[in-house]
């Protein structure tokens, strides 16, 4: 009786011990799979970021691996415009009547890094005269993982000042006057940038005692005391680099405040 209990026991241990690995291997396997799937995913989105950075798809989040296998320093450039670039900005930031010859125009390519600590494909158009000092700048910025949101051509906004700022997008030539005026801007040479501008606004108190801001959506940050997300402060690491270019800060006006605003 006792041997045939100590059977049962037996084949009952067995039953179990194989239920344990057939639940086991089953698990290794799901792992396995998910591990590979993961992988799969991984290798496609580095695909695709090498694919933007081949192609310059300004606006996109690229991986540390595809940057390192396309080069660090080929994502820091400055190029004549192409038939390509320059059919995007004509009659946009490129008007009719533009007095600056497209040859004195170069297209930047850089990489910034935003808020969330993304790196991010950029590209800007400026002045022949300044494209090195920027190249050098972004370059900088870059490196110490300075952030910077957005970083696209104005004419995505149609050349629109004020809807370019609303998207805090940093950007540089754009043909056109200065704000209530009839003078040229030095944007319109090529020779400013405006940078993280919604977060940055320009700030002028008229004569009639009204506050102008701009962007319009920027009054929450005319108080510089404040602390908040891409504020740029007389000091920080971007206003050592632009100024020590030879750019002068907007920030430090008197006769109004352009805080995302440096020239030459």
């Amino acid at each position: 009786m006792k041997k045939v209990l100590w059977g049962k026991r037996e084949l009952h241990l067995g039953v179990t011990v194989a239920l344990f690995v057939f639940v086991l291997f089953t698990f290794l396997l799901s792992c396995n799979g998910t591990t590979a799937t993961a992988q799969n995913q991984q290798k496609k989105k580095g695909d695709t970021t090498l694919q933007w950075l081949q192609q310059w798809k300004a606006g996109q989040e690229v991986s540390a691996d595809a940057v390192r296998q396309f080069g660090v320093a080929r994502c820091f450039a400055a190029d004549t415009l192409t038939d390509a670039v320059f059919s995007r900005i004509w009659r946009k930031s490129y008007r009719e009547g533009c007095t600056i010859a497209r040859a004195d125009l170069r297209y930047l390519r850089v990489l910034h890094v935003d808020g969330e600590g993304k790196t991010r494909t950029g590209e800007m158009i400026c002045n022949r005269m300044i494209a090195s000092d920027l190249v050098d700048i972004f370059r900088k910025l870059y490196e110490a993982h300075y952030p910077i949101q957005r970083m696209v051509l104005i004419d995505e906004y149609n050349a629109d000042d004020e809807t370019s700022m609303r998207a805090n997008n940093s950007s540089c030539f754009n043909f056109r006057k200065v704000e209530g005026s009839k003078k040229l801007s030095k944007h319109a040479r090529g020779m400013a940038v405006d940078i993280n501008t919604l977060y940055n606004p320009c700030v002028k108190r008229m004569a009639d005692g009204t506050l102008f801001v701009q962007p319009a959506t920027g009054k929450p940050y005319i108080n510089r005391n404040k602390q908040f997300p891409y504020k740029i402060s007389k000091g920080d690491l971007l206003w050592r680099l632009f100024t020590s270019h030879g750019f002068k800060w907007g920030g430090s006006w008197q006769s109004l405040k352009d805080y995302q605003h440096f020239e030459k």
